[in-house]
């Protein structure tokens, strides 16, 4: 979102249970242009909107670690800036469910802030119930249970963009049904018809960026067709969206296990989109959770 130029400061508080994404979020503001700045007390908070303003917006992030932090007094601080006519606040709330933060603590061995004596799960039980009260106050609520950091950086990118380009970015993604649809997707494009790679021995361990497996998804005879007819389709509603002042469009193909078809079809209607100059970004979500559960394993053995 881009900040009000109307107000004299532009603040997103971004808070939520420890572990569920904040200091990447933070991170990925601060790429976006926001200036970071991570556990603050409270009190000070007003001190930011007393001076000049800033020239650029301020991520701040607040969680239960900062030194004075408790629910009610940052209720009342978001309300206070909330009337106070130099400030445009947004409140950032990232959730996670329970047992994946009770994960996420075990895995890397920290001691929950709220439990240093206890197990994660009696502190992650009590920072929810904390929150709870500032989770209902938030203006944005993502749920970083299922995304990679890939799909928070996009969330955040599409919420909190404060250089708008004036052109349409485009992101290609693929997916798996098995693992349900990705969020914030506008278009998306079922590839299950085309014939599978995954029935040949020799493209089975391969996915849809290899030109053998590229190769054989052209060669099902519907492939020409549905190929053309949804590369026209998208080149005839990207000038549409763009004068509409869309800044960014989400294209997903997806088929049963998100390795081949999808991939395939997403690696070659993004290469026909930037040819035909769009500004065009490709993601393969089940392929990135592979990477990434490869990357976890080979960290745990190495640790071991």
């Amino acid at each position: 979102m881009t900040p009000d130029t109307a107000h004299d400061h532009h603040l997103v508080f971004v808070t939520g249970p420890s572990g569920a994404g904040r200091t990447t979020a933070i991170r990925v503001l601060e790429d976006l242009g926001y200036e970071g700045i991570d556990n603050i007390p409270l009190s000070l908070v007003p001190r930011l909107v007393e001076g000049a303003p800033l020239g650029r917006p301020i991520a701040l992030g607040l969680d239960v670690r900062n030194r004075d932090f408790n629910a009610t007094a940052l209720i009342e601080l978001i309300d206070s800036l909330t009337r106070d006519p130099r400030v445009d606040l947004e409140v950032l709330y990232l959730d996670c469910a329970p047992g994946v933060l009770i994960q996420r603590f075990s895995e890397t061995r920290r001691r929950h802030p709220l439990a240093p004596n206890e197990t994660p799960a009696q502190g992650v039980e009590r920072e929810i119930d904390l929150l709870a009260p500032i989770r209902v106050r938030a203006d944005h609520l993502i749920d970083t249970t299922e995304l990679t950091q890939h799909d928070l950086k996009a969330e955040l990118a599409a919420i909190f963009d404060t250089a708008p380009s004036g052109r349409l970015s485009v992101s290609v993604q693929s997916f798996s049904y098995k693992r349900g649809t990705p969020r914030g997707v506008d278009m998306i494009f079922d590839c299950r018809f085309l014939a599978n790679p995954h029935w040949q021995p020799t493209l089975r361990a391969l996915d849809g960026r290899d030109p053998a497996v590229e190769s054989f998804v052209r060669a099902d005879p519907r492939f020409d067709e549905f190929f053309r007819r949804v590369s026209e389709l998208l080149l005839f509603l990207l000038p549409a969206h763009l004068e509409e002042g869309k800044a960014h469009l989400a294209i997903g193909f997806g088929c049963t296990g998100g390795q081949h078809r999808s991939v395939a079809m997403a690696e070659m209607v993004g290469k026909a989109l930037a040819e035909a100059g769009w500004p065009v970004s490709k993601r393969h979500r089940e392929l990135e959770r592979k990477a990434a559960t490869q990357q976890s394993d080979a960290t745990k053995v190495a640790g071991a």
